[in-house]
């Protein structure tokens, strides 16, 4: 099974940074095809990606309602190959950005714990940490090399805030370097505000 892709190029033809864009719960690439324009950032290429599971309209990344174990993993696994596809296409680690939401938040989280190769950056918003202490346990050799930004909303109806909040800091008592800001917002992106901190880390990775 390979993910289904779109490359969304940087209007700088030459540039090799990349963003992996994982969508949430139900949705698909199509409804990150905004991003690219509101963030604004002419070097960066993005790769919008469709979860391997259909979901009513759009897709899952696993199943949440039973064991989400063998899902997350699978989807891992895929998304471990896809991000070594993109090297060989010239998308090095280093230059490769995850961002994900909600499901693709958690996704993001897990690869980026998992991953052996140290990436330039991961975003994930509005998620949460499956059995944390397991992803603690896993951690990869370059795990503590990563650099995270993970946002969340204050009203957040589906994932409780304080919820997250504990399994954020349990990863980073566990060593790993998580910007962790909180919005008053529900399950969605805080507009502007949220898209400025979005763009001023991608920036800062790339400096």
């Amino acid at each position: 099974m390979r993910l289904d892709t779109q490359i969304v190029p940087a209007e700088q033809t030459d540039s090799k940074r990349l963003m992996v864009v994982l969508h949430g719960l139900g949705d698909s690439m199509e409804g990150f095809r905004w991003l690219p324009q509101a963030l604004n950032l002419p070097w960066l290429n993005f790769l919008l990606v469709n979860a391997p599971d259909p979901y009513f309209t759009g897709f899952s990344w696993y199943d949440f309602a039973d064991d989400p174990g063998p899902g997350i993993a699978r989807s891992r696994r895929l998304l471990c190959e896809l991000l070594e596809e993109q090297a060989k296409l010239g998308f090095t680690f280093e230059q490769t950005l995850l961002f994900g939401f909600s499901q693709g938040a958690l996704m993001t989280i897990e690869v980026g714990c998992r991953f052996p190769h140290r990436l330039a950056g991961l975003i994930g918003i509005s998620g949460y940490v499956h059995e944390p202490e397991t992803v603690v346990r896993e951690l990869s050799s370059v795990a503590d090399q990563q650099q995270f930004l993970i946002t969340h909303g204050t009203q957040d109806p589906l994932l409780p805030f304080d919820k997250v909040r504990h399994q954020i800091r349990h990863l980073q008592q566990a060593g790993l370097n998580i910007a962790w800001h909180p919005f008053e917002k529900a399950h969605t992106i805080a507009g502007e505000a949220e898209i400025a901190l979005i763009r001023q880390f991608i920036q800062n990775r790339f400096v």
